[in-house]
């Protein structure tokens, strides 16, 4: 007799389903921590329902949700309190949050429980996988990539998220129209976040001249702005637009 799988066993990035798929050069460093008991406890009674795979494939938004609604995408959500933040107060949009530490899984679920949200959905796996494998083209109305780890050494600055490669890989999962929010608290990452996407295909600054955006009225403040505005430091915020569809490569 086979044993039977628990369906209600919460899916996980076991080795047999590594945190990505993607050789070479990481944006991330897993530094997993342990999850508090009130984290796991979320985490075992909610991935099933709110956890979303690799394996799960490409997905269909509507499918997902049970509706279609505007669709918003965030890479990074650290321990979710903004995330949920967001998805309480705009109960008419969708969100997909994408983060590889699991204490930050078990933070958002709890907070998915707590509210009661209906609207998050999670992945728990590179965001380079969720890009290529997960989700279709022109899906998203709004990916927001808030205070990525600086890589703050000149040499490590080829391990930051926002390269060009991956702007346009995002490009092409957002609407036409759709928005690629930024935001960081280190200048140097400023500068580079305006570099490259000067220099990307298919994205027109909200801003005239290339200035910043201020930051948007249903953004939360997040604990690294906190923490940047006791440091004193500054705050640069981007919002592009996309203005090609995917059919446009």
């Amino acid at each position: 007799m086979t044993d039977q799988k628990d369906p209600h066993e919460p899916k996980e990035a076991a080795p047999e389903s590594p945190v990505t798929t993607r050789r070479g050069i990481r944006s991330f460093v897993l530094r997993q921590g342990r999850m508090t008991e009130g984290q796991k406890k979320a985490y075992e009674r909610s991935w099933p329902k709110y956890g979303l795979t690799r394996e799960d494939g490409m997905i269909d938004p509507r499918e997902v949700f049970g509706r279609e609604a505007m669709l918003n995408l965030e890479i990074g959500f650290g321990m979710g309190g903004s995330l949920a933040d967001m998805a309480e107060a705009a109960p008419e949009q969708d969100f997909i949050g994408v983060e590889v530490h699991l204490p930050g899984v078990g933070a958002l679920l709890k907070e998915v429980e707590d509210r009661g949200l209906e609207n998050v959905r999670v992945y728990s796996i590179d965001a380079n996988d969720v890009i290529d494998l997960c989700l279709p083209d022109a899906c998203l109305d709004r990916v927001m990539v808030f205070f990525p780890d600086p890589w703050h050494k000149k040499k490590h600055h080829k391990r930051r998220l926002i390269q060009h490669e991956f702007v346009q890989r995002i490009r092409h999962k957002l609407r036409v129209g759709g928005i690629l929010h930024l935001a960081t608290d280190w200048e140097n990452y400023s500068e580079h976040m305006m570099e490259v996407m000067s220099e990307s295909e298919g994205f027109a600054n909200t801003q005239d001249n290339g200035a910043f955006s201020p930051r948007p009225d249903d953004r939360p403040i997040t604990k690294f702005e906190k923490r940047g505005e006791r440091l004193g430091h500054g705050v640069w915020i981007y919002c592009f637009t996309a203005l090609t569809d995917s059919g446009s490569r």
